[in-house]
């Protein structure tokens, strides 16, 4: 056998496309895998241009790339990551994936037997696994990651996170001298409607007051569960007169939001502290304190009700 043969053989049998171009880019070699993920035969695509074969190449990124392969005497390489493909071939995975084409790896090899360069060998590999299960380890650190963030009953964020986002917001406040204020609010009674209804009925509770409160806040605003039931809303660019609104929004929907656990109707209030940012704090957890000092106000004073500090307590 020659070694010509052997060449073939070895290049039909290759997981791997195998495409050799001329200078002009017109095919002039196409192995067996490209036959079968291309569907089109040696004879059907050796000397037609590569931009006919496949015109979805990218003409301008293919020439350049190609051009600095023959400058500089060097291979080059495009990853899945960089570009998912380059040659629209269906991939043969029996997976769901993103994409009806195979993933592929493009490697550019110049091809110079006398020392001149006269051919480009592109090296084709599927990497349609590869760019699958790589994706799926993606999606699963990312949701692992939101789940660090997130309560997981109310959805809002949890207090840890919560707290990060304060820390980072009190300190751009403290930078650069802007408005932030802070929303506290407690569910009123809540041990009593446990004990009545049941835990199952309170979760209900808490998840329908989550979910009462988010459109009534801006993209911008961080909801967190502070702990048992009580919320903090951080609320950035915004005086203590902006956020006594906000949170008096919040208390009026609340009360009127009417639930139904087990055919019951169940009615919930909450009392509600508020705090701003001011020159003189020095902590993001001063910043706590006062609102929290408010929401005290507010609970001791017969509930139900706003309170803000500013410089002392002042009930709505």
């Amino acid at each position: 056998m020659s070694m010509e043969t052997f060449h073939s053989t070895i290049n039909n049998q290759l997981n791997t496309g195998v495409l050799i171009l001329d200078l002009d880019l017109n095919i002039v070699f196409w192995n067996r895998f490209l036959e079968v993920h291309a569907n089109q035969r040696a004879s059907e695509v050796v000397g037609r241009s590569v931009f006919e074969v496949f015109k979805e190449l990218p003409r301008r990124w293919f020439e350049r790339k190609v051009t600095g392969v023959v400058q500089l005497n060097t291979p080059s390489f495009c990853s899945w990551e960089q570009r998912h493909h380059l040659f629209e071939l269906p991939h043969t995975r029996p997976i769901t994936t993103d994409s009806h084409f195979m993933a592929q790896n493009c490697t550019f090899l110049p091809l110079a037997p006398d020392g001149v360069i006269q051919h480009i060998c592109i090296l084709v590999e599927d990497a349609t696994d590869v760019c699958h299960y790589q994706s799926m380890l993606q999606k699963t650190l990312a949701d692992l990651e939101q789940a660090n963030r997130i309560d997981g009953l109310t959805q809002v964020y949890n207090r840890k996170h919560w707290e990060e986002c304060l820390s980072k917001e009190f300190d751009r406040a403290r930078r650069y001298q802007h408005d932030l204020s802070l929303i506290m609010f407690d569910l009123d009674h809540f041990k009593k409607l446990n004990d009545i209804h049941g835990h199952l009925c309170g979760d209900m509770v808490l998840i329908e007051v989550a979910k009462t409160i988010r459109p009534l806040l801006r993209s911008c605003d961080f909801f967190g569960r502070y702990g048992g039931e009580e919320f903090a809303i951080i609320l950035p660019e915004t005086n203590i007169t902006g956020a006594a609104d906000v949170a008096e929004r919040i208390r009026q929907a609340i009360r009127l939001n009417v639930m139904e656990y087990q055919g019951v109707e169940i009615s919930a209030s909450v009392s509600v502290g508020v705090g701003e940012f001011e020159p003189r704090t020095r902590r993001y957890e001063d910043l706590i304190g006062n609102a929290d000092a408010a929401l005290y106000e507010a609970k001791s004073g017969g509930r139900n009700r706003t309170c803000l500090f500013k410089d002392s307590v002042v009930c709505l």
